[in-house]
């Protein structure tokens, strides 16, 4: 395998993107020790970001699910339809238990559910 295999170049990338997210956290950590108010604010930013998202799903089923009122699907994309409602609640079942119990670490189980495994 050479150096500028596909393999190669995306676990370059993997390993880059991981250095960086690492470097990120470290930083954020630093922050939040010197200044305690910045992690109420990052806290407020998340919880809307993560409102917004629900509310954005929500708002795109709205839109989408009237407007395919006449549209026939194939067993195959009722079948990917199905396995993408699976993964939602997954997520939604997993989002909940996590605001429920305060645990929002991403397991293993959620993870493969997520990549489709």
């Amino acid at each position: 395998m050479s150096l500028g295999s596909p393999v190669n170049r995306h676990t370059t990338r993997m390993l880059v993107n991981r250095a960086q997210f690492d470097n990120s956290e470290e930083t954020r950590q630093r922050i939040r020790q010197r200044t305690p108010a910045a992690r109420a604010i990052e806290h407020t930013a998340e919880y809307l970001d993560l409102v917004g998202s629900c509310h954005a799903f929500i708002a795109a089923l709205g839109r989408l699910v009237p407007r395919m009122r006449d549209q026939e699907f194939s067993a195959d994309e009722r079948e990917t339809v199905r396995r993408a409602i699976g993964k939602v609640r997954g997520a939604a079942d997993w989002l909940e238990a996590a605001v429920e119990a305060g645990e929002f670490s991403l397991d293993e189980q959620l993870t493969q559910l997520l990549q489709g495994e």
